[in-house]
């Protein structure tokens, strides 16, 4: 699902680096996030059926643990940090 402008604005104000940031490992991590979370919550709800996106599912959830094994070998800090910000552990 496509993420709304504002909601994406929102998610990498809160998640950039510095002021012209849209591309670093904390905000495409959470964009994915937002997104994952969309699906699970929204769409697999009403079609439970619907394999085709459950794949690319999995594909988005591959993309944010390869993104987030990069970060955690880059800096172990900001890792945990945006760990607990988007409440991805338990």
């Amino acid at each position: 699902m496509v993420l709304v402008k504002e909601k994406k604005k929102t998610i990498i104000d809160d998640f950039k680096v510095h002021s012209r940031d849209t591309g670093s490992t904390e905000v495409q991590i959470a964009l994915l996030t937002e997104r994952i979370n969309s699906l699970v919550g929204g769409h697999f709800k009403q079609n439970k059926k619907d394999f085709n996106s459950r794949r690319g599912l999995l594909m988005l959830v591959g993309q944010r643990r390869r993104l987030l094994n990069y970060m955690k070998k880059k800096d172990l800090k900001k890792y945990e940090e945006i760990l607990k910000k988007l409440e991805l552990r338990k």
